[in-house]
Order: C-alpha cells, then sequence, then structure tokens
C-alpha cells in the first residue's frame, strides 16, 4: 500500500495506509496544530483502499484545496492543502517516498477561530512571518514560547493599546476609493470566520477627503467603535485612535492599513481597586485590586458576608462597582461593557436551561436565540457538536438533563456559555451540592479550560480542589481582601493548617484589620502591588441607553423560538399535561352537584308578593366555576417566572428581548388558560337550562356564558405571572395563590349585595371575578335571579342589556392588560442592574 508523505511548518510525517490520522488541536491526536484557526478536531487522512482521502469533520473554519472549501476530497502527492484559511492557515504538503517522522512538540492549545482575509486585501504582517502573532506554530522538539511584544507596522506612540500590547494579528492593505467590506460570507472582503458576526456586517469606506468611515450593515451583534455601538445601519467617521470592534476581532487604522486584532481567548484580567456602596454610605466590596495573566484559573473563596456575590456581579459589569476599573486586557470593561459582554461567559449557580428538555435540544434553542439570525441551522449544529465534543457530553447529548448527576448538569451550563466562545468564564458555586468527586471532577473541568486558552475565576464555598488554581483570592468579612497569590502558600500566609481555622479566625476576629495586614506582607509585594499602586477612579458610565445589547435576533423570531422552547418543555413534562386537562374537567364537575335538575333561568314571582323568587342555583353554580377558572388560570403561571429567573437574567444579558419573553409566556399560557375555562364552561353550563336567547351571539347561550369564564382565566393567568415577578422563591408562591383565589370568591357579588356598599364595590372593580360574574350575569340577567333587597337599587354591572356586557368584557381584559404592563416593569427588576435606566 502506497506511504504519503505530509510536511507543514518544517515538520514531517510519514503515513501509513493502513491507519487514519486525525489532525486538529487536541493534543491527543496524531498531527498536533497549534493554530486558533484550527478545530480540535479538524479533519482525518486516510487511505480508502484506492486512494488517499482528507475529509473535514464540520471544522468551524474549514479546509481548504486550491482555495475551494472541501468536505471530503482525494488527495496525492503534489496536493497542498489549508486548515482554517484559504490563504494563510497551515499549509500540509504532500509527496510520496518515506521519511521519518519528527516527534512532536507539546502543544500550546487555542479553541478560538481566528479570522482570515481575502488575500487582495492583506499580508501577513512582517513580525507574523516568524512568530504568527500569537497562533505560534510548535517547532519539534522545542517548547511553545510566547514572543515579546513588537510594535506592528505604523503601530507608533499615537496608537492606543489593543489586547494590551500584542502585535496585530493580521494588517489588511486599503486601496484609496474601495470599499472593504467585513462578515461571515465568503464573499466579503474580510472574511471573519466567527458566529457572532453576520454574514455582511460591516464595511470600511475611504471618503475623498482621505478619512476613513464605517458603515454598520444592519448586523445583529452590532458594530462598535471605541466599545460603544453605532446605530444599526448607521455609520462614523473614524480617527487615528479609534478602535472598531466586529465579533471577537478589534481593528485599528494606522496609516494606509487595517490592523486586525483577534480575541483567542488568551486575555489577561484585572480589577483595580473596587468598592461598592449600598443605601445608607455602607461599603460592601473595599478596595478590591488583582489581577490575573491570560490562561489563568482563580478561585475566590470567604465567608459569608464577604462580597463574594457583590464582587462576582462587579467584575462581570452587571452591577458596576461605585469606584474603580475592572479592565479586559487593558480594556476598561464598564466603560465598553456593549462590546465585550460578548466575550464573557457567566454560569450562575443554578442551572440556566430547562431540565425538561434534553442537552442537545436545550443548547440548540440557547443558540438560536445567542447566534445571529442568518446562521444556518448546519453552523449551530456544528458548534454545538464541537462543544459537547469538547466538555465531553457528546455520549449525553440524548439524555435529558433532569436525568443527569449534579456534576454533568454543570457540565452543560458551561457548554451553553462556551457556544459563544466566550475569553472570560465566570462561575458562581459551581460545586455547591456535589459530593467530592464530582467536586474534582467540574474543578479539573475548570482548569481544562483554563488550560484551553480562556481566563477562568470561580466563586467556590469547596476548598478540596484549590491546588488546581493559579492564583486564591480570599476575602475578608467587610469585603475587604485578606490574601492574593498561589494557593499553595495561602495557609502558610495566615499561619493555620486548616482552612477551617482560618474561617474560624475571620469569625472570631472580625474586627481585625485583615486587609491591612495583607497590604504590609511580602505576598502583598510579589503579587499586588504593581496593581494597586494605580490610583482608584470613580466609574463613569456611558449613557445606559448604549448599554442595552443588541438583539441577535429579530423580536418575531425570538418570539417563535420562545414560544417553541416553551412548548418543548411543558410536552416533557407529564405530570403537567395531565393536571392541565384534570384541574378544569374536576372544577366544572363540582359545580353539577348544586341542584343537578335546577337551570339558570329567572323563578316565577311570588304570587303573594309579586316579587321573584330568587334562583340561588345559578349564583351558586356561577360562584364555583369562577373561582375554578380564577385557580385553575392562576396555578398555570404563578411559578412560570420564578423559576425560569435565573434564565432569563443570563439570556436578557446576551440580548433577549423582554417584552418577547413575555409575550411567549402570554401565548403559551393563554391558549392553554383559554381552553381550560372553554371546558370548565361547557362542563359547567351545558347540563342545565339556559335562556334560548343570549344577547351577543343568538342563540349560542352556551358559548356566551363560556367567554367570560375563559376571560376570567386568562386574567387570572396574567395575576399569577404578577405573584411570580414579584417573589424571591417558589415556595411563596402557594400561599399567594390561595389568597387570590379566596379574594375573588368574596368579590364575585355571588355571596353579597356589593352595589352600594361604599368603599368595598369601589375595590372589587380591581377584581377579575367581578367582571366575569357580572358579564355573565348580565346574559342571564342576575338582576331578575338574584333581585336585590327590597327598596335596594339594581345592580347596573348586572343589566341584562348588551352594551353591559360589552363593557363587563372590556374591563376584563383590561385587567389583564394592566397587569402585562406591570409584569414587564418587575421583570427589570431581576435584570443585570447595568441594564437598567
Amino acid at each position: 500500500m502506497p506511504e504519503l508523505v505530509l510536511q507543514t511548518n518544517g515538520r514531517t510525517w510519514t503515513l501509513d495506509a493502513s491507519r487514519a490520522y486525525t489532525l486538529g488541536r487536541d493534543p491527543q491526536g496524531d498531527i498536533v496544530f497549534d493554530d486558533a484557526r484550527v478545530s480540535w478536531r479538524h479533519a482525518t487522512v486516510s487511505f480508502n483502499g484506492r486512494s488517499w482521502v482528507i475529509e473535514d469533520h464540520g471544522s468551524t473554519n474549514g479546509t481548504f484545496v486550491q482555495g475551494q472549501r472541501i468536505h471530503q476530497m482525494e488527495i496525492g502527492p503534489g496536493s497542498s492543502v489549508n486548515l482554517g484559511n484559504a490563504t494563510d492557515g497551515p499549509q500540509l504538503n504532500l509527496s510520496g517516498g518515506a521519511a521519518a517522522v519528527a516527534p512532536q512538540a507539546q502543544p500550546q492549545q487555542q479553541p478560538y477561530a481566528a479570522q482570515g482575509a481575502n488575500p487582495g486585501w492583506s499580508q501577513q504582517a512582517p513580525q507574523q512571518q516568524a512568530s504568527q502573532a500569537g497562533w505560534q506554530q510548535p517547532q519539534p522538539q522545542q517548547p511553545v514560547a510566547k514572543v515579546p511584544h513588537q510594535q506592528g507596522p505604523g503601530g507608533g506612540a499615537g496608537a492606543p493599546p489593543v489586547y494590551g500590547d500584542r502585535s496585530p494579528t493580521t494588517f489588511h492593505q486599503f486601496a484609496l476609493g474601495r470599499v472593504m467590506r467585513i462578515g461571515r460570507a465568503l464573499e466579503n472582503d474580510l472574511v471573519v470566520s466567527d458566529l457572532q458576526v453576520s454574514r455582511n456586517h460591516a464595511e470600511f469606506h475611504s471618503t475623498p477627503d482621505g478619512r476613513m468611515e464605517i458603515r454598520d450593515l444592519g448586523s445583529h451583534n452590532g458594530t462598535y467603535v471605541n466599545g460603544q455601538p453605532i446605530p444599526k445601519g448607521g455609520s462614523q467617521l473614524l480617527g487615528p485612535t479609534d478602535i472598531v470592534g466586529v465579533g471577537h476581532s478589534t481593528f485599528r487604522i494606522v496609516g494606509d492599513r487595517l490592523e486586525e486584532f483577534v480575541d483567542t481567548g488568551e486575555v489577561s484580567f484585572s480589577a483595580r481597586h473596587l468598592t461598592v456602596t449600598v443605601d445608607g454610605g455602607k461599603q460592601i466590596l473595599k478596595d478590591v485590586s488583582f489581577g490575573v495573566p491570560e490562561k489563568s484559573l482563580i478561585a475566590v473563596i470567604g465567608p459569608s458576608g464577604s462580597g463574594k456575590s457583590t464582587l462576582l456581579k462587579a467584575l462581570t459589569g452587571y452591577r458596576p462597582a461605585n469606584q474603580g476599573e475592572v479592565l479586559y486586557d487593558n480594556r476598561n470593561l464598564y466603560k465598553q461593557f456593549a462590546e465585550l459582554r460578548q466575550r464573557i461567559g457567566l454560569v450562575p449557580q443554578d442551572d440556566i436551561l430547562h431540565k425538561e428538555l434534553t442537552v442537545k435540544k436545550a443548547l440548540k434553542y440557547a443558540a438560536k436565540l445567542r447566534f445571529p439570525a442568518d446562521t444556518t441551522a448546519q453552523e449551530r449544529e456544528a458548534r454545538i457538536d464541537e462543544v459537547l465534543r469538547e466538555l465531553k457530553l457528546d455520549i449525553h447529548k440524548d439524555k435529558k438533563v433532569t436525568s443527569l448527576s449534579g456534576g454533568q448538569r454543570k457540565r452543560v451550563s458551561v457548554a451553553l456559555e462556551l457556544l459563544t466562545k466566550p475569553s472570560l468564564i465566570f462561575l458562581d458555586e459551581p460545586t455547591s451540592g456535589l459530593d467530592p468527586g464530582m467536586d474534582r471532577d467540574v474543578m479539573q473541568l475548570l482548569r481544562g479550560l483554563a488550560d484551553d486558552g480562556r481566563t477562568v475565576l470561580v466563586v467556590t464555598h469547596s476548598v478540596a480542589e484549590l491546588a488546581l488554581c493559579d492564583k486564591l483570592l480570599v476575602m475578608a468579612p467587610g469585603g475587604s481582601v485578606a490574601y492574593f497569590g498561589p494557593p499553595e502558600e495561602a495557609l502558610n500566609f495566615f499561619g493555620y493548617d486548616t482552612w477551617a481555622d482560618v474561617f474560624s479566625a475571620f469569625e472570631n476576629y472580625r474586627d481585625y484589620d485583615w486587609a491591612g495586614r495583607w497590604k504590609g506582607s511580602q505576598h502583598y509585594q510579589m503579587y499586588a502591588a504593581d496593581i494597586d499602586a494605580v490610583a482608584a477612579q470613580s466609574v463613569q458610565m456611558p449613557p445606559m441607553q448604549a448599554m442595552k445589547p443588541p438583539k441577535p435576533q429579530g423580536w418575531m423570531s425570538q418570539f417563535v423560538t420562545l414560544v417553541r422552547r416553551y412548548v418543548s418543555v411543558i410536552a416533557s413534562d407529564r405530570g403537567f399535561l395531565a393536571l392541565m386537562l384534570i384541574l378544569p374537567a374536576v372544577l366544572g364537575a363540582v359545580s353539577l352537584l348544586i341542584d343537578p335538575d335546577n337551570g339558570l333561568l329567572p323563578n316565577p314571582a311570588n304570587p303573594q308578593t309579586g316579587r321573584i323568587i330568587p334562583n340561588g342555583t345559578a349564583t351558586t353554580v356561577l360562584l364555583i366555576l369562577a373561582v375554578g377558572a380564577c385557580f385553575a388560570g392562576a396555578a398555570n403561571s404563578v411559578r412560570e417566572l420564578i423559576k425560569e429567573r435565573v434564565i432569563y437574567e443570563r439570556e436578557r444579558a446576551t440580548g433577549l428581548s423582554r417584552s418577547a419573553y413575555l409575550m411567549s409566556k402570554v401565548f403559551v399560557l393563554g391558549m392553554i388558560t383559554v381552553l381550560q375555562g372553554l371546558l370548565v364552561g361547557v362542563i359547567g353550563f351545558s347540563s342545565r337550562e339556559l335562556p334560548e336567547e343570549g344577547l351577543v351571539l343568538g342563540g349560542l347561550t352556551l358559548v356566551e356564558l363560556s367567554l367570560p369564564i375563559m376571560a376570567l382565566g386568562f386574567t387570572s393567568m396574567m395575576f399569577g405571572l404578577i405573584i411570580s415577578s414579584l417573589v424571591k422563591t417558589a415556595e411563596k408562591t402557594m400561599p399567594l395563590l390561595v389568597m387570590f383565589a379566596i379574594i375573588q370568591v368574596v368579590f364575585t357579588g355571588c355571596l353579597f349585595a356589593l352595589n352600594g356598599t361604599v368603599g368595598v364595590n369601589q375595590f372589587s372593580y380591581l377584581m377579575p371575578s367581578r367582571w366575569a360574574v357580572a358579564a355573565a350575569g348580565a346574559t342571564l340577567d342576575f338582576n331578575k335571579i338574584s333581585p336585590p333587597e327590597e327598596g335596594a337599587d339594581n345592580d347596573p354591572l348586572w343589566e341584562h342589556s348588551v352594551g353591559t356586557w360589552g363593557m363587563d368584557m372590556a374591563a376584563l381584559l383590561a385587567l389583564g392588560v394592566i397587569c402585562g404592563f406591570f409584569v414587564a416593569r418587575f421583570l427589570r427588576r431581576h435584570e443585570p442592574e447595568v441594564m437598567r435606566k
């Protein structure tokens, strides 16, 4: 069988036709590439019995032969293949014969997609010819070392720092009067292989006076200048110090060249003098400073009340500190949050996914919401599969999340965040509630994420696996730093043998100046003095409207996706489906026990008094049906928002529309509740004698009587959403649900006369049951069926007229709309503070 000799970057392999060879960044692969444009398992070279074949495994940036992207192709001596980019990606040169296989160097993994460029517009920067500008290729038997910073072409002292002091990844030559289009599609002049970038994202224009302009082409995730979004479809002139952000790429104009910096995940991160003050002037975070290099795993520990959660919100920009700054590779996160928030992943303590869905389906809906609308299903599927393989979840992809172990569920939450390739990942108590074995698995996962080219910060109470971390930040009571440095030196610093002793000391000596002890130590001089030396400054926040994240999907697209996801969640919950059918059937059937032989018509007049004899059956039946509709409607929704609060908060930060989210709930729950109301009404009314003619629908009296019950269920469902948006825990919803149902019983008007009762009658106008019973009472003519006491006035809401029926129904539905407005306002309280006006 023929041998094939493969050469790349000065190394040579002789391929044996009896086996297949995997190509990619995976260090366990056969031929390993240390290039961010190459996928983890990029492609396979094998002999099919007739010829050698290269097969692409759904790589992010593609495999190219003669400039054309291929999936599978026969190759042989004389062939040349590029991985990741058609022009300057790692090149494989193939020839015949035999050669010794060169030993492989230990790779430095970089998982993020780097972007190539159209050959007509770009060339490699001179320093890249040796270093690949951070995409260093390993040399045989030599460790990979970082290249010292070299100033890029034209990058004089006046040019601002981009990604710290890094050299440009590539640069592109401008032609006067030409347009350079940026996007994900291959026909663009500058192709950016990033799913956060639209197919046709933006354009650089050179103006007649020699200036440059950036124009957004209606991109889904926005185009940014100095961290601030330009209007969708708008444009902005660029100065010599302006920085343009598109997805994970940043561009700077230097002379007649466009320098490109690709965020491949290896970013430094630091906090300087963070101080958070709450109402009353109390400081809950005090002058916190620390800095971490790229590819680091940092653990934050401390006793309760030490400000760990506050620090996490300050570091992610969810609740900016009142003083100080957070630097993302020397870029101020607070001032450029609109752009940089796309590069930050946050895994809260609670799972940020629907446990009723399978792993892959949960990720599918998340990808649909987070990626631009022009992303194809195949692109999303490929990214999901890549993340599942990376986290070793591919064998669990068809299992329901609820069936996974705690550690596996946390992996799925991490996978959801990795979809958009964040460079910074924050985790809040990921090992809470896990046994020691799962604790170790999760921490080893985080160690691997950091080694793979990300910066990971984890807030934890567990101290068993701190040795896996690069740095340890210990918070003291009151929100100050007690220690920052290597975890193996921490116990010696405090002078105790165990962490239990350290935490006891924090509790027993709460007034001790732990921060002062830290700043007076040698460890402080070694690990934090250089960062702390920068003067503190107040945060100058940009206008809040600029902080609103762009929406990757249009409103209707988000609404449809949310509806489909919600229906999938409900359909997978058989218990809820059964209750949805049984509850209205039981409530409707209960009304049949009330004098089953009596109809709902007015009784004849008493021959002695001439007054109508009240028909107590009619009011009792309507009372039971109304209360049943109230209870069923509110029960459907009372837990829906509180149980998804963490999911909503995270998705809102990534561009979810609040109104689309709320309307998806209203639509799905509204359909369910209306059908339940119809079932209640049909069961409760159909077996009784009804008037032959209704007020509005003529002979369809049954339907006319059921409509108020259906509308009552819908409005009660909206009241349930208000309760769900107000409570802090799901356990508090049940008492409030019972209280709501009891109040509706009192204010139906069936137990005692409301008309003429000053104050009580006016208050009853806020109750949906009042208007629903009034509408049905208008159809049945309740002023005759249940006439007021002698001398009292008839209830105007029960008047037997079309106008009264219409007013009652309009008021009932108006209450539902008003509830929707308040729910939308209350939802704002559960969004990142940086997004609120």
